[in-house]
C-alpha cells in the first residue's frame, strides 16, 4: 500500500500500525504527484489519500484519487480526511468498486480499520456516516426508497456502511441468506439495472444516500 498525507506524524505513524499488522507499506508521500507518480511505478493494491494536500490545501488529494482510479482502477482507494468533500468524494465513489470514505476523528478501533481496509482491497465500498448526513441539503419530494420495507431500508443502510451480507446478517441476527434475499428485493424495487453484483450495490447505496 501507499500512504499519502502531508502531516508527517499522522502519515508515519499509520505506516507503523499498518505494518505491525502485516501491510507492506512501499512509499509514504506528502504531495499527490509522488502518490501519483509512485502508484504508476508500484502498482499497489490500496491507497490511503487526505483531501486537502499541497500546494493549495484544498481537494488535490481527492484530484489525486479521481486520477489513479483512471490510470489504475485496478487499485483500491481510501480517501481518510478531516474533512468531508461531498461531491468530488460521491463521483469517486461512484466511479467503481474498492473506494471507501472515511474520516479521521472517526478511527477509533485499530482492529475495526483494519478490517475496513481489507473490505476495500477486496473489492468493497465503505461510506462515512457524516457524508450520508452532509450529501443533500434537504429530502426530495418524492422519496425514492418508499417502495423499500423497513427491514430493507436497515439492510441498505448496513450496505451503505461498506458491510458485506455476513456484516449485516451479524447485525441484525439474521441468516446470510435472508440478508441476500432483502438485497436481491431492495435492487428489484430500486430498479437498479443489470450488472455485476458489486456495481450494483454502489448503485443502490448511491440512491440511499442521495435520499437523505
Amino acid at each position: 500500500m501507499v500512504i499519502a498525507d502531508d502531516d508527517i506524524l499522522l502519515r508515519e505513524g499509520l505506516a507503523s500500525l499498518l505494518t505491525s499488522r502485516g501491510f507492506d507499506v512501499v512509499g509514504q508521500f506528502g504531495e499527490p504527484s509522488d502518490l501519483i507518480a509512485c502508484v504508476s511505478a508500484e502498482r499497489p493494491g490500496l491507497v490511503i489519500v487526505d483531501i486537502r494536500m499541497p500546494p493549495t490545501n484544498t481537494t488535490e488529494g481527492l484530484d489525486a484519487a479521481q486520477t489513479i482510479r483512471q490510470s489504475a482502477p485496478e487499485t483500491a482507494i481510501l480517501v481518510l480526511s478531516a474533512h468531508v468533500e461531498v461531491e468530488q468524494a460521491m463521483d469517486l465513489i461512484g466511479a467503481g468498486r474498492g473506494t471507501g470514505y472515511l474520516l479521521k476523528s472517526r478511527i477509533i478501533d485499530v482492529d475495526e480499520f483494519v478490517d475496513t481496509l481489507d473490505r476495500i482491497v477486496k473489492g468493497g465500498t465503505v461510506v462515512d456516516p457524516a457524508l450520508v448526513h452532509e450529501l443533500v441539503a434537504a429530502r426530495r419530494v418524492v422519496d425514492p426508497l418508499d417502495v423499500l420495507s423497513a427491514r430493507e431500508r436497515e439492510v441498505l443502510a448496513l450496505m451503505a456502511e461498506g458491510r458485506s451480507n455476513a456484516g449485516i446478517a451479524k447485525r441484525l441476527f439474521v441468516t446470510e441468506g435472508t440478508v441476500e434475499k432483502h438485497v436481491r428485493s431492495i435492487l428489484m424495487k430500486l430498479d437498479v439495472p443489470e450488472a455485476t453484483d458489486d456495481h450494483r450495490r454502489v448503485i443502490a447505496v448511491l440512491t440511499y444516500l442521495d435520499s437523505l
